[in-house]
């Protein structure tokens, strides 16, 4: 058995299944943490989510983080915000995806599926969030800050307020190089988001899967047809 970990696929549908099918060659043995941002900026949101329900449906055990841009397309399809939940490419392409108009009309099965998704997961020796948590405050709350959990892009982290825990987060793009060398020296906080929707980017475009158990951290490049998308300051 394996535990790995995953995160922000953006719909990198084709990255995301050669990652698991012919790189890592995840079986029913493993498990899988997956720390959100399915949806958005890449080709085919609604791929990866249907990919991801159906791996849970066979039984696996894959388990799904909610991330920012998760939210941002669940408060759009439930009417919470205004009509530019994302940019004008990023919307198209997500809508595209799921061949509907606009974000109501997604279908209420996908919908389920985001709002059951936690915003974190303890393990015995790891916390996994999307995104990271405010440490300045109190430990109960910064864990029920949920916004800050989903959208944080800086923080200083204090190992005491996890008992002592390593933190495994995504969100901030990462060069791939860097990512590798947190997990190489088993660091503290570890950075999983190497922006493998960025095609653009050399420093980046790239899937990080990480094996919690040896501290493995393997890089898939991006794999998808093209698609539009900026190129990602440095």
């Amino acid at each position: 058995m394996a535990r790995y970990v995953t995160t922000d696929i953006h719909g990198c549908l084709r990255t995301l299944r050669r990652a698991l099918e012919e790189v890592v060659q995840f079986t029913p043995r493993d498990e899988l943490y997956v720390l959100g941002d399915y949806v958005n900026k890449g080709p085919d949101s609604k791929g990866v989510l249907d990919y991801l329900m159906q791996l849970q449906a066979h039984g696996l055990a894959v388990h799904c983080l909610r991330g920012n841009h998760d939210q941002e397309l669940l408060d759009a399809a439930q009417g919470r915000t205004a009509a530019l939940w994302a940019s004008a490419s990023d919307r198209e392409q997500t809508l595209r995806s799921f061949g509907v108009p606009t974000a109501a009309a997604i279908p209420e099965v996908y919908i389920r599926w985001l709002e059951a998704l936690p915003y974190e997961v303890e393990l015995p020796d790891f916390v996994l969030v999307h995104a990271g948590y405010d440490f300045r405050q109190p430990p109960e709350q910064m864990r029920r800050d949920y916004h800050t959990m989903m959208n944080i892009k800086h923080f200083t982290f204090d190992a005491s307020r996890l008992q002592g825990k390593r933190l495994v987060h995504g969100h901030v793009p990462t060069p791939s190089a860097h990512a590798k060398q947190l997990a190489q020296t088993h660091a503290q906080v570890l950075r999983l988001d190497t922006g493998c929707v960025y095609r653009h980017n050399p420093e980046l475009a790239q899937l990080s899967v990480l094996n919690l158990d040896t501290y493995m951290l393997q890089q898939v490049p991006n794999c998808e047809l093209p698609y539009p998308i900026a190129r990602r300051p440095a």
